[in-house]
């Protein structure tokens, strides 16, 4: 009797997901400007010179604001940006980032 060689291709099902959104967030301290926190706004995360000013009040009078959602990278990326700018100019500015 001859052996068949058969050989059978299981599909396998990925899983594929949009990535998840993060959100970045400012926090109120005592020390760091207005002007300097509208600048870091405006250059590193991109904002008009009014979002960046009502943020900047948010911030102020809520205690943090949510700057804007981006993916895991940006979100990162942004937030060092932001820290390395305020460790530059001896400024404690708070930026964190968690999943939306």
């Amino acid at each position: 009797m001859a052996k068949q060689n058969t050989s059978v291709k299981e599909r396998t099902r990925t899983n594929l997901q949009e990535p998840h959104d993060y959100v970045v967030i400012f926090h109120n301290d005592d020390f760091t400007t207005y002007d300097f926190v509208v600048k870091v706004l405006k250059v590193v995360f991109r904002k008009s010179e009014s979002e960046a000013v009502k943020l900047t009040v948010q911030v102020d009078t809520e205690g943090q604001a949510i700057v804007g959602h981006y993916s895991y990278d940006i979100a990162v990326t942004k937030t060092n940006k932001a820290i390395q700018m305020a460790r530059a100019e001896n400024f404690p500015l708070k930026i964190t980032y968690e999943q939306a």
